[in-house]
């Protein structure tokens, strides 16, 4: 059996909570819980990794804090409920943080936040902000704001479209179930955890399937979220979040919950995701000294080595990086309009907002962001 070396040798971690674990029956927020888990991300961090968490709750809540018998069905109900219930929970997470003097920051995203390609990078530079200056990240989906048919709909998948946005070594999803189980334990008490398995292998979907009777344990939303996770190279850990030191267990490469690998190195996953992942909507003509340091250093693209630029984009966009012969050498998102983008070629970084009046970002197309053809 493999050993869960990719596992233990990660640094970057989203770790996503479900409300199941984070509320106490229905009468709010299990305060203990959440003190022990701030406790086990806080010593993950100690271990030199960096954390975002991703968490449920607010709903339940706000539910209980408006003194609600039962889970309203109305979705403006349940918008007004998360808004109430989403400050709590920040509250309880700002305060079990700040007893080991580590600052929160509240990150509530939306489907046009990861799907819309300026805003993909600007919530990608702000998790990464964040991350650089220390401050945790407590993320959670925009329920006041978002309607039915554009939510993300669960947490999990969220959680992996964080570890998309900021390339997570890691992601570790934790329920109240041990793992995923090749059947429903509920039935067979035979049940048998699966300890690793490819995020591919087909027999999972027979596993956590719609038709299975896990399905409706959320396994089905966790085996989509690791295979989504996957395409930038994260790996997977499921595993229940009442495992006493299930953190610093899942992270020291222990044998707990269910490893979903991805059998890739995560840069090239995270390419060929990026290759992929939009259409091409105009071109930077770049001089040798670019297209040098891009082939032979990994570097990423500056303005001063850009000498063209030819249709129109706009911040996020795919562009197609040339070579003066027009040959295409590499593709990329752009972190500046094509009307801007003419304004500062040729220039150097520490002149860009001298000429635009603001500085988005010191590079034209960041390495992160950028794939070789």
């Amino acid at each position: 059996m493999t050993e869960r070396t990719e596992i233990a040798q990660a640094r970057r971690w989203v770790v996503k909570v479900g409300s199941a674990l984070l509320t106490n029956d229905g009468r709010g927020l299990d305060e203990d819980m959440i003190g022990n888990l701030a406790e086990q991300l806080v010593g993950l961090r100690e271990r030199g990794c960096e954390v975002v968490l991703v968490s449920s709750g607010a709903v339940a809540a706000g539910i209980v804090r408006l003194g609600w018998s039962s889970r309203p069905h109305l979705l403006h109900d349940l918008q007004a409920a998360a808004a109430v219930g989403q400050s709590v929970l920040v509250q309880n997470y700002e305060t079990a943080f700040m007893r080991h003097g580590i600052a929160t920051a509240q990150v509530l995203l939306g489907h046009d936040d990861v799907i819309a390609r300026d805003r993909y990078l600007n919530a990608r530079g702000t998790l990464n902000t964040l991350l650089r200056l220390g401050v945790l990240p407590v993320v959670n989906e925009n329920d006041t704001v978002v309607t039915d048919e554009i939510r993300f709909g669960d947490n999990d998948t969220l959680a992996a479209l964080v570890a998309n946005l900021i390339d997570a070594d890691a992601l570790l999803l934790l329920t109240d179930q041990e793992g995923l189980y090749d059947e429903d334990p509920r039935r067979n008490p035979d049940a048998v955890l699966v300890r690793q398995c490819d995020v591919h292998a087909p027999q999972l979907d027979g596993m956590a399937g719609e038709g299975g009777a896990l399905g409706r344990g959320g396994m089905v939303t966790k085996l989509r979220a690791a295979r989504l996770a996957a395409r930038s190279g994260t790996e997977t850990v499921i595993a229940s979040g009442r495992t006493t030191g299930i953190v610093a267990r899942a992270a020291e490469g222990s044998e707990v919950g269910t490893w979903l690998r991805t059998g890739k190195r995560p840069q090239n996953a995270r390419k060929q995701w990026l290759a992929g992942m939009v259409k091409i909507s105009g071109s930077l003509e770049l001089d040798d000294g670019a297209v040098r340091v891009l082939r032979e250093s990994g570097r990423s693209l500056l303005a001063v080595g850009v000498r063209g630029v030819d249709g129109e984009f706009a911040r996020g966009d795919m562009v197609s990086c040339r070579d003066v012969q027009g040959r295409e050498i590499a593709r990329g998102l752009v972190n500046y309009s094509a009307t801007d983008t003419r304004r500062i070629m040729g220039s150097a970084s520490s002149d860009i907002e001298g000429i635009l009046g603001y500085l988005l970002d010191e590079e034209l197309i960041h390495r992160d962001n950028l794939v070789l053809v």
